[in-house]
């Protein structure tokens, strides 16, 4: 069995669309449902609520500027997932971004692939690089996430984050062992000492830790 992850990609299967449109959606809700259904396009899967029935998934659909943006969110049963994907590496994104900031991304995915990382674009421009669809607008940010193994390779990814000198926000989360993640941003001002607390989220929860020790071991139950 695949193991989950916020910002993971799902492919839904014939049968599990057909159940999908069966759901009591309306108006733009209905109409952009559909459209996804037409065309397959893929969902992502989302903080698993309490609430959710067992043996299915919290998977999410983030429609873009022809349905005014509303998020959907669906309840499927698992073996309704064809397959598990992710969203697009930051180099194939680039060509969408406006002006300088493309140079600046291929030398920020350059930069981050030194240190071992790599940065997947999910937000608007990963969505737009998957369904083709109009999701970017002026002041739109760029959204990466990315996997590091420790406290040592995320300090090396922010090092490389805070080079970033693009008019386009960057903005986006670490991912630590066990899928346990924090906004980079946040991850810079708690190491720099600016901030005594750290949101740490998960594919269950979230919590707010104040000490390394109690973030390590966030990591190693997660």
């Amino acid at each position: 069995m695949v193991p989950l992850h916020r910002h993971q990609i799902a492919w839904l299967s014939a049968d599990g669309w057909r159940r999908v449109l069966g759901g009591s959606w309306e108006g733009d809700a209905r109409e952009c449902v559909e459209h996804w259904a037409e065309r397959r396009l893929p969902l992502v899967v989302t903080r698993q609520p309490d609430f959710l029935s067992e043996g299915h998934l919290a998977l999410g659909l983030s429609s873009p500027a022809r349905w005014s943006r509303r998020p959907l969110l669906l309840q499927v049963p698992r073996s309704d997932v064809a397959y598990f994907d992710e969203f697009p590496l930051l180099g194939r994104i680039a060509p969408q971004l406006p002006g300088a900031a493309r140079a600046s991304a291929i030398a920020l995915a350059e930069a981050l692939a030194r240190e071992g990382v790599s940065a997947r674009a999910y937000g608007s421009f990963g969505w737009q690089a998957m369904t083709g669809l109009a999701y970017t607008r002026a002041g739109s940010d760029l959204d990466l996430w990315m996997n590091v193994s420790g406290t040592d390779e995320a300090d090396a990814a922010v090092r490389c984050l805070a080079q970033w000198s693009s008019s386009v926000r960057l903005d986006g989360e670490l991912v630590f062992a066990g899928e346990t993640a924090v906004a980079w941003r946040e991850w810079q001002a708690w190491r720099e000492g600016r901030t005594r607390g750290l949101l740490v989220k998960r594919l269950h929860g979230v919590s707010t830790v104040q000490t390394m020790d109690a973030f390590d071991r966030q990591t190693e139950d997660a």
